[in-house]
């Protein structure tokens, strides 16, 4: 093994997230380890690694695949004896599918699957040979996803269901793929540690508190509005969805300076509300549970932000966060409530649960103060979108269809799945109030994931913007083969290659 070219390291912002030391070899039927992890495909001969561990084991491979007992699959697996001694002790032969078809997305769905097998027994030593069945653009998505099968939602166990190995060796993928590839998986699975937190631990002020701490660690500007600033910004729509709780509301601000001096930055925005009781119009406890899940939006917005930093970016980016918790008590804001938000629309209250537009509001005005030649705007905002694309795809809306191609294109590059839903000018009018400029709810249970959007296109001025709605694939209820249940870290990879492509533009 040659010497390590990247560890992804303690995070002093978050607890510890998984951090083996990668290294990389080219010999990964030669090096001593406790797996080794080779890829297997249906229209392909075996690989080097496979022909040369086959011969090393007396045709073990071959026989199996004659006795019609190893599969191929894409997601099919089986773990058998290594030829030990100086090679490795366990061999888990993973299924990748056809050749022709394997992209980015199946090198990171195939390296997270085979890396969540192993996870429950401890090993010190792993060597990962699948860059050899994939095109080298595409290795750094490996170790992305290595990491993020190493990091779950039980970060409260007293005894651990993942043992995370001391080493991981990558056998035919370079440094800098290594090294690309940790910067993404950290910032995908600091996200979803944020999510993961219980809404105990983060609120507001101490959601603020880390992202300033995140940005002193990778050199990001940081700027924290609180409850004070906030009212002299006369942000009133983030105050007043904040109002009932006894955690008062932030506004954070990131700035990414990779591009040239003076140069308009492109603007992320996320939906940060740190638990949604609903407010007055109170949610079940079903609807409530995992309503610390809600600031996924912002959650995004620091894991992409901590790539672009860590990866040099030249572009310039800022990223906001409206950051508010929607709590019950006699301050709580209250339906017939009209609030004038910062940019001077006034807003009638119909359902204090329809609080993240509310949020929203304020902080793409802050946005657009910036002048960004384009926006995206994550929230997990409305079941409606979930009720129309189900859980697994998220929803985009528009004011600039050029701008969401762009969007689309880097999701569908990521194998992030998501959904256009139209516009159309004639859903402006279920916005609009009979006392107020707008309302905050549309005509019932019709079209609400886009009558949410058209809401939020009132405070976004003529600047290309692209909202995500991210309720359905932000958080999962049950686990997947190459993830583990609660947050996923949605759309930080593609958010990384959309601005990766406009700094490339």
């Amino acid at each position: 093994m040659s010497e390590s070219p990247s560890q992804s390291q303690p995070n002093s912002v978050l607890p510890q997230l998984p951090c083996p030391r990668f290294v990389v070899t080219e010999n990964a039927i030669g090096e001593k380890c406790d797996v080794l992890i080779v890829g297997l495909c249906d229209d392909a001969p075996l690989s080097a690694t496979a022909a040369a561990l086959d011969q090393a084991t007396g045709g073990v491979i071959s026989r199996l695949s004659d006795q019609g007992k190893l599969s191929s699959e894409s997601g099919e697996s089986m773990l058998i004896p290594g030829p030990g001694g100086d090679g490795p002790m366990l061999v888990l032969l993973m299924g990748l599918g056809e050749k022709s078809k394997l992209d980015r997305e199946a090198a990171f769905t195939s390296t997270s699957t085979a890396v969540r097998s192993l996870v429950s027994k401890p090993h010190e030593t792993w060597v990962i040979a699948l860059p050899e069945s994939f095109a080298a653009a595409d290795h750094d998505a490996i170790v992305a996803g290595a990491l993020y099968g190493l990091e779950g939602q039980a970060i409260y166990r007293t005894k651990p269901s993942t043992y995370v190995p001391q080493t991981i060796a990558i056998a035919g993928a370079s440094k800098a793929a290594i090294e690309r590839g940790t910067v993404i998986g950290d910032s995908v699975n600091l996200a979803r540690r944020l999510v993961n937190e219980p809404a105990s631990v983060i609120y507001p002020a101490s959601f603020a508190e880390r992202a300033e701490a995140l940005a002193a660690e990778v050199g990001l500007g940081c700027e924290v509005w609180d409850e004070t600033r906030l009212a002299e910004e006369n942000c009133r729509a983030i105050l007043a969805v904040g109002g009932g709780s006894d955690q008062p509301p932030r506004l954070v601000i990131l700035r990414h300076d990779g591009g040239a001096k003076g140069e308009p930055p492109i603007a992320i925005v996320g939906k940060g509300v740190t638990f949604d009781s609903g407010g007055l119009s109170i949610k079940p406890s079903d609807g409530m549970v995992d309503m610390k899940c809600d600031m996924g939006g912002a959650a995004t917005v620091i894991g992409t932000m901590h790539a672009l930093a860590k990866l040099g970016v030249k572009k310039n980016v800022i990223g906001l966060c409206g950051l508010a918790e929607n709590m019950v008590s006699g301050s709580s804001y209250k339906l017939g409530d009209v609030i004038v938000t910062r940019s001077g629309k006034t807003i009638e209250i119909l359902n204090t649960d329809a609080e993240g537009r509310v949020v929203l509001s304020d902080t793409l005005d802050v946005a657009i103060e910036q002048q960004p030649t384009a926006m995206v705007d994550l929230a997990t905002l409305t079941g409606a979108c979930m009720v129309a694309l189900g859980n697994e795809v998220a929803g985009l809306m528009t004011n600039n269809q050029s701008a969401c191609d762009a969007v689309a294109g880097a999701a569908h590059a990521e194998g992030e799945p998501v959904w256009q839903l139209p516009m159309f000018e004639l859903y402006d009018e279920k916005v609009k109030s009979k006392v107020a400029d707008i309302k905050n709810i549309g005509e019932g249970r019709w079209g609400g994931a886009i009558t949410a959007a058209k809401f939020l296109e009132n405070f976004v001025g003529d600047v290309p913007w692209v909202h995500i709605d991210i309720a359905g694939p932000a958080f999962a209820d049950s686990p997947k083969p190459h993830r583990d249940a609660g947050a996923t870290g949605v759309m930080v990879r593609t958010l990384i290659r959309w601005v990766e492509n406009q700094a490339g533009a």
